[in-house]
């Protein structure tokens, strides 16, 4: 037990202004601290500032921040104003990318089994088809025309050997072409009337060692030689996809972004420029290191049990934040107004779903916890909100975007009963009684 030490992981907001929040905003609810996005998404543009477009002119990278990540306008609207574009994976995510503003090549589709309508509005947008199967060229085709620039996605099986549990072994995934299936692929495209092409591959995610980044990078600049000497086409893009981690646990290492930009730099001269095919542009779809160390889920205590171990029951549970359930994830925890304090006291952390493993935390060190204690989750800006549901009738919670001078705007209401029943239409039942009261004012001022 870690009884002599104390919390020493920041929070970027007091107990007061929570408590403040919540005269007017019930706990569990999201905050996202919008000024270290913007810092981080600075952050990783000047370390790959090195990248030229076609021109050979500086400006060649772009990170399609991945929709799924955090689908929201608001952040999308601030990653827009910073340079990013949209990686979007489906209808929905091409509409909010579409409501920003982000059209257009700032949109990178790449989806699996999809549905003729989402090809077609994907095309209306003009945006890049990252293309998942070579069967899907016919496909596309027949349901919206083949566009100019088309780009597919690697997958390149057993021989790539660092999966995780995320993202799996690529040689049991369900995404991409082999390897013999992607040089038929850019001949079939290039017959049917394509000129412009790009590659893709998400082969890693949540990585955090340096190398490990940049072998994959080295995996698809090879691939894009070979692919230039067996069929004459030249690469336009290569999307390294979105596999940078993040430090979830306090002793976790923390990608050097600046590392890892000069390790790809290393291996784009070793391989793209002394084979003569540069300039290529260097594309990502990072989601998770752009927003998640950088979003928090807030919520109360409301009773703290002792069975065969100590409980802290919370408000919030896993329909608010999954990935402790689903992959055994840490999430790192704070109880604010208590940081300075020991962690002296051994609790499982759970939700009230009826399901055992609604826990963000097992046998997690912690200062003494009382009802009513306010407990921060951290990382959660990146597949929290995200992958909620609504098992148990659980509602979804409120999100908050933190701004300059911390002021807290909301950006997504909490849900409420009748959001629930909404789609329901049971015999003329009518379970609008049971609606909270309507939202107040979206700005609380500092």
């Amino acid at each position: 037990m870690q009884g002599d030490t104390a919390d020493t992981i920041p929070v970027p907001f007091s107990r007061t202004r929570i408590e403040e929040l919540e005269t007017r905003y019930p706990t569990p609810f999201h905050i996202y601290d919008e000024e270290a996005i913007r810092a981080g998404a600075r952050r990783l543009y000047k370390a790959f500032s090195w990248v030229t477009g076609p021109d050979g002119k500086a400006g060649g990278f772009k990170n399609f921040f991945a929709v799924k990540a955090l689908p929201n306008p608001y952040i999308l609207r601030v990653l827009k104003e910073e340079g990013m574009g949209a990686d979007c994976s489906s209808l929905p995510e091409l509409l909010l990318a579409d409501a920003v503003g982000i059209q257009g090549e700032d949109i990178m589709f790449t989806s699996n089994d999809t549905p003729a309508e989402e090809f077609v509005q994907a095309k209306k947008l003009g945006a890049v088809i990252n293309l998942d199967d070579i069967t899907h060229i016919d496909f596309l085709e027949k349901a919206a025309g083949i566009p100019d620039l088309v780009c597919f996605r690697y997958n390149p099986g057993d021989e790539y050997s660092h999966g995780n549990p995320i993202i799996g072994n690529p040689g049991e995934a369900k995404y991409g072409l082999t390897h013999d299936q992607i040089l038929k692929a850019y001949e079939i495209a290039r017959q049917k009337g394509a000129k412009r092409f790009g590659l893709h591959a998400m082969i890693v995610s949540n990585q955090r060692e340096e190398e490990i980044l940049a072998d994959a990078a080295r995996l698809l600049f090879s691939l894009a030689v070979e692919i230039h000497k067996k069929t004459g086409i030249r690469l336009e893009f290569i999307n390294l996809g979105g596999g940078i981690g993040i430090p979830y646990a306090p002793a976790d290492h923390q990608v050097n972004i600046e590392d890892y930009a000069r390790k790809v730099h290393e291996v784009y001269n070793e391989i793209i420029v002394e084979n003569g095919l540069a300039p290529i542009r260097i594309v990502m779809e990072s989601g998770r290191a752009v927003t998640g160390p950088y979003g928090y889920l807030v919520s109360r205590v409301r009773h703290v049990t002792k069975k065969h171990r100590d409980y802290v029951g919370l408000d919030a549970c896993m329909a608010n934040l999954m990935r402790p359930a689903l992959y055994g994830a840490y999430h790192h925890i704070t109880v604010l107004g208590k940081e300075n304090l020991p962690l002296d006291h051994v609790y499982d952390v759970t939700g009230s779903l009826c399901e055992n493993n609604d826990k963000f935390a097992v046998k997690r060190p912690l200062p003494k916890i009382e009802n009513n204690d306010i407990l921060v989750i951290h990382n959660t800006g990146a597949h929290g909100h995200a992958m909620g549901f609504n098992y148990n009738g659980k509602l979804r919670s409120a999100e908050f975007l933190m701004q300059a001078g911390g002021t807290f705007k909301l950006i997504r209401r909490a849900e409420t009963i009748n959001d629930y029943f909404a789609t329901l239409d049971y015999e003329g039942s009518d379970f609008s009684g049971f609606a909270r009261k309507k939202t107040p004012s979206a700005i609380l001022p500092q």
